[in-house]
């Protein structure tokens, strides 16, 4: 499991954040705040990735998908970037999907359109990578469907 980010670590990043709204306000597209954040995060010295691929699987067999992060932070912290109106019950379940299949510790959602900048910002805790990850006993899912799903083996 990828450590918790640190609360140094997240207050950085939320500066650099504050630094970006700060100087342009709202009313840009997401790309705009993407780009500018990049520069902050660059310019503080903080590790990131951007546009990552996040390709899930589910108890170890990997899903036919790929979805496209905007950030992951030291390996720690997952950065979505939002310039809506209003966040909706989908970003966040975005993030959560992140989260959960990264796995990460931990995301991070920012909406650039609003005012008041701490009005923007939505963090998800996440689930331990061993209570996501752990088939009871050991069982593969695929390979002992009826064990997982507390059925008694065919003809037994």
């Amino acid at each position: 499991m990828n450590p918790m980010p640190d609360n140094v670590l997240t207050r950085r990043v939320l500066d650099c954040a504050e630094e970006v709204h700060r100087e342009v306000g709202p009313g840009l597209e997401a790309d705009a705040y993407k780009t500018c954040l990049a520069m902050e995060l660059t310019k503080a010295g903080i590790p990131f990735e951007r546009h990552c691929l996040l390709k899930p699987s589910y108890r170890g067999h990997p899903l036919e998908l790929e979805y496209r992060m905007d950030f992951v932070i030291a390996d720690t912290l997952v950065v979505e970037v939002e310039a809506v109106e209003e966040i909706g019950e989908i970003h966040e379940q975005r993030l959560r999907t992140y989260v959960h299949f990264g796995p990460f510790p931990m995301g991070i959602l920012l909406n650039f359109n609003t005012v008041d900048f701490d009005d923007g910002i939505l963090g998800i805790p996440g689930i331990p990578v061993d209570v996501l990850n752990a088939p009871p006993d050991g069982v593969d899912v695929f390979d002992d469907p009826g064990r997982w799903f507390g059925q008694s083996p065919a003809g037994g």
